[in-house]
């Protein structure tokens, strides 16, 4: 792997949230400018504004793109024309706005080769929404603009414990009609990909969640599980993955089994979000996986209830970045390792015993 300070894009999310409250803390830590070089996506005006608020020791520079960004600083690159106006605590059309404007900016230059991993600040499902964008969240809409043809998966992260997802933004009424053999295989697949390749595990071991109450309690509280949830367990260990269950969700979780796992895949948004939340909250991690791009981002929201009082944790946020960190790291290393393959070794059969020639190409 090249040596070189990785260069992290970070859109501001809400500016009326604690978006600019927990970047600016990230990064008043001079430690984190020697791990990468940051470039935030957004408007100098407001993160002055956020900084000056909060009273934040963090000096930053304006840039005209990430490719003038210098290592040792903290970048800004302005990306919308005009005054913001700031409403602490607020959702408003405008912050959608300033937030969606950031996150095309930095996919753009993304596309260009300017930065290497992206950490997105929270932003308001609500407020984000117009023509120009019409998606359930981030993972979504990364997925149109640089998944290349692949499928994102949502994978939420405090250290080993990594709880992903096989339907994400649904209502719960249309969750069982989503579930198919062939997207349980999907996820499975995913996840087992993102755990060997993201996180340098070499053979994970996966706990898949059951739909239904008690597992389906052998068809008398659901039929899911018979149906398509193990058979499509049953197709991906005959592949060689290792997964395990179904199991009721409330029992593995309760229990504390699911720490004997190096994921979990659960079936719908709140089976997963829910207990990952009420256990890694203040460190927790949204990780995109899946796509050509890294990206994370804090497993908090906007936190408008707290928003311009300087009482937001800048915890997740940092870990967000160590784990975007990681993941880029683990990528180069399998993509050097994938270029520089050890060649094949052939063995000779002399009289009753076996020698390994090593100068042998295998070819007659």
């Amino acid at each position: 792997m090249e040596n070189k300070r990785i260069k992290v894009g970070i859109t501001h999310g809400d500016i009326n949230g604690v978006g600019y409250e927990v970047i600016l803390k990230t990064f008043s830590n001079p430690v984190m400018l020697e791990l990468c070089t940051p470039v935030i996506y957004g408007s100098p005006k407001v993160a002055a504004y956020h900084r000056k608020a909060m009273d934040i020791p963090v000096n930053f520079s304006i840039v005209g793109s990430a490719s003038e960004a210098q290592e040792g600083r903290v970048s800004v690159v302005n990306c919308l024309d005009g005054e913001l106006k700031v409403e602490l605590s607020k959702p408003s059309e405008e912050a959608g706005k300033a937030a969606l404007a950031a996150l095309d900016r930095a996919v753009q230059e993304y596309r260009d080769g300017l930065f290497d991993v992206l950490v997105t600040a929270p932003v308001d499902p609500q407020s984000v929404q117009s023509e120009a964008f019409r998606f359930a969240g981030h993972a979504e809409y990364l997925e149109q603009q640089t998944g290349e043809g692949r499928k994102a998966l949502t994978v939420m992260v405090k250290n080993d414990f990594r709880m992903a997802l096989v339907t994400g933004h649904i209502p719960v009424r249309e969750v069982p009609g989503a579930l198919t053999q062939e997207r349980v295989m999907e996820k499975i697949a995913a996840f087992h990909r993102s755990l060997k390749y993201d996180f340098g595990i070499g053979s994970p071991r996966i706990a898949v969640l059951a739909l239904n109450p008690y597992g389906g309690a052998q068809g008398q509280a659901g039929t899911e599980e018979e149906r398509i949830i193990i058979p499509a367990m049953k197709e991906m260990v005959a592949k060689g993955m290792q997964c395990f269950g179904p199991y009721p969700a409330d029992g593995l979780i309760g229990s504390g089994n699911y720490v004997h796992f190096d994921g979990i895949l659960a079936m719908y948004h709140d089976q997963g979000m829910g207990p990952f939340k009420a256990l890694a909250m203040e460190e927790g991690v949204d990780f995109t996986a899946g796509l050509p791009i890294v990206r994370t981002s804090p497993a908090h929201g906007t936190a408008y209830d707290i928003a311009g009082k300087g009482l937001a944790s800048e915890d997740a946020f940092r870990q967000a970045v160590y784990l975007a960190l990681d993941v880029y790291r683990n990528r180069c290393v399998e993509k050097e390792i994938s270029a520089r393959p050890l060649r094949k070794q052939y063995y000779e059969k002399k009289d009753d015993s076996d020698k390994l020639k090593l100068d042998s190409t295998g070819e007659d």
